[in-house]
């Protein structure tokens, strides 16, 4: 070990010796910066059970769903949640469904940020919007929770609403008293039939918020 000591002993012009098992620590985070910016949580919000399976609500759960369709990988139950990882272009996305329901979305979202340590800039949080047109795209770096249970309980775990979500249109066609109704019943014959190029718009644009930033793709995207 006494050559170790000699070489930090020259680079080294205040005659301090550096531990070079604590020098190899220091440098280890800056070495694995660039592998945690190309790490990404996409998490498509939606309820668990048969029965929500084709509700508008499930739009989140039905985007990542798509996606991980067009790249070939599996959903496997995780803690939390279901976990699908993909890689695109050098960028690994982890697609979580979260199997809390929605109103207590949040528990997911903060463990999987965690265990992953995925910046809050990295995550992508897919739901539905009723102020939208069927369809409609609008991404956004941060907002309020705009009612929606699932924005809601996110927020209230992270203790911020500062993160990116993508909201999905499925408009406001429901008679005075029946929104419930509307939102956890199922998409109808018209909106089954635009359904699939919408959601290929919907998978490009998360890519692109990956690939591209966050920026370039509400450029892109927003209003489509």
């Amino acid at each position: 070990m006494k050559w170790f000591t000699n070489i930090f002993k020259k680079e080294n012009p205040s005659k301090e010796v550096i531990n070079p098992m604590e020098s190899e620590i220091l440098q280890t985070p800056q070495n694995n910066i660039n592998e945690v910016s190309k790490k990404f949580l996409i998490v498509g919000l939606g309820n668990i059970g048969a029965e929500y399976v084709n509700t508008r609500h499930n739009i989140g759960f039905k985007v990542v769903d798509h996606l991980a369709k067009q790249e070939s990988v599996s959903f496997e139950t995780v803690k939390l949640g279901a976990l699908a990882e993909c890689k695109i272009k050098g960028r690994t996305l982890l697609l979580l469904k979260p199997n809390t329901y929605m109103n207590l979305s949040g528990k997911a979202v903060q463990y999987w940020m965690e265990k992953e340590k995925i910046a809050k800039e990295n995550v992508l949080v897919i739901t539905d919007d009723l102020n939208l047109p069927f369809g409609t795209i609008r991404i956004k770096p941060k907002g309020s929770d705009g009612g929606h249970n699932g924005l809601k309980s996110i927020q209230q775990t992270l203790n911020t609403s500062d993160y990116p979500r993508f909201r999905f249109g499925i408009s406001d066609e429901f008679k005075k008293g029946k929104q419930v109704d509307y939102v956890l019943g199922e998409w109808d014959e018209e909106e089954k039939t635009k359904l699939p190029e919408r959601l290929d718009m919907a998978t490009e644009a998360v890519k692109s918020f990956a690939l591209a930033g966050l920026g370039n793709t509400m450029s892109e995207f927003n209003g489509k």
